[in-house]
């Protein structure tokens, strides 16, 4: 339990943003655990997460000059790791989408930084992929380049139905499809090496057995 990851699982868990019990999936699958970055709503919490983001990027080595937040919940997590970058000595700028085009002000739909040079998109997870694809149109448009896509939980669950699942991960198509990496500061693996640790756990063993045969039926 000493590498960030393991630290990122154990704080999600203990903030109450990832949940074990019984919850169902926008895919109507019933899940083992729930993980809702939306709960991240306090000063604290944000503030701790935020590091959890730029350290991952940091330590990820990839290359980049700016941010952008998919709206609704990319918004504060951009801003967010923005400065929590800057509070590790890399300062850079970030921006984000509205969902509707203003025709006063400074107008459009992007807010914040002009979108130039290297992007990378910053959200909470990736389930039909369907923001990072806007994202991604939305900063090639503007001439960028989408560089990376940075998430805090991968799930690495196949799409699809039973006996017609898809041989890989909606973070994998993404990241096929667009040819970026998806990076993200915490997975299922991570996940199950979590409960593993906290076996003793009565409580915490009868998890475990929902989590592993969830991964079985529909990891990758």
């Amino acid at each position: 339990m000493n590498n960030l990851r393991q630290q990122f699982i154990a704080f999600s868990v203990s903030a109450g943003v990832l949940r074990f019990g019984e919850f169902t999936t926008k895919a109507g699958r019933l899940s083992p655990y729930f993980f809702n970055a939306g709960l991240f709503h306090d000063g604290a919490t944000l503030a701790k997460l935020a590091q959890f983001y730029a350290q991952t990027l940091i330590d990820s080595g990839i290359e980049f000059d700016m941010l952008f937040g998919p709206a609704y919940k990319g918004i504060t997590l951009a801003s967010a790791t923005a400065v929590a970058l800057a509070g590790k000595g890399h300062n850079t700028s970030f921006a984000y989408n509205r969902k509707e085009a203003k025709d006063h002000g400074e107008g459009g739909t992007i807010v914040g930084a002009k979108l130039a040079g290297k992007v990378v998109i910053i959200d909470d997870v990736i389930s039909a992929g369907t923001s990072v694809r806007e994202s991604v149109d939305m900063i090639r448009a503007a001439g960028a380049e989408p560089c990376a896509v940075l998430i805090a939980l991968d799930r690495m669950e196949r799409s699809g139905k039973d006996g017609e699942l898809s041989p890989s991960s909606a973070v994998q198509q993404v990241s096929q499809e667009f040819n970026i990496p998806v990076v993200s500061i915490g997975n299922l693996e991570d996940l199950f090496t979590y409960l593993n640790a906290a076996g003793a756990d009565p409580e915490m063993a009868q998890y475990k057995d929902a989590v592993a045969a969830y991964r079985t039926r529909y990891g990758v």
